[in-house]
């Protein structure tokens, strides 16, 4: 599962209902299981969200058998989802993803 960081100003799209609602908006097949919420779309075979407290929990499956143009048409869509739950842009998302990793063990 990945974990993404949440602005404490998206913190009310932590719900299933909300989670559900903005799945509809890019993705189909959207389906609610007590605080999981699914969908599928293009490459994403499965894609399972849920709060993981302040923070958003991401189970992904991809298929990497589609045509190219469909993968770039998941791959933006996935993203546009991300930004829209969590309040930040890719490059945030990338830019805090290399912080965390590099941090030294232990700090």
């Amino acid at each position: 599962m990945q974990i993404y960081p949440v602005r404490t100003s998206h913190r009310k799209n932590l719900t299933a209902g909300a989670l559900a609602e903005i799945l509809r908006s890019h993705f189909d097949g959207v389906a609610v299981d007590g605080e999981s919420v699914s969908a599928r779309w293009g490459a994403i075979d499965r894609l399972v969200v849920r709060p993981a407290g302040r923070e958003l929990g991401i189970e992904l499956t991809m298929n990497p058998q589609v045509p190219e143009e469909v993968a770039r048409e998941t791959i933006g869509r996935y993203n546009r989802f991300l930004e829209e739950t969590t309040g930040f842009s890719a490059k945030e998302r990338a830019r805090r993803l290399r912080k965390s990793s590099s941090a030294p063990a232990g700090a």
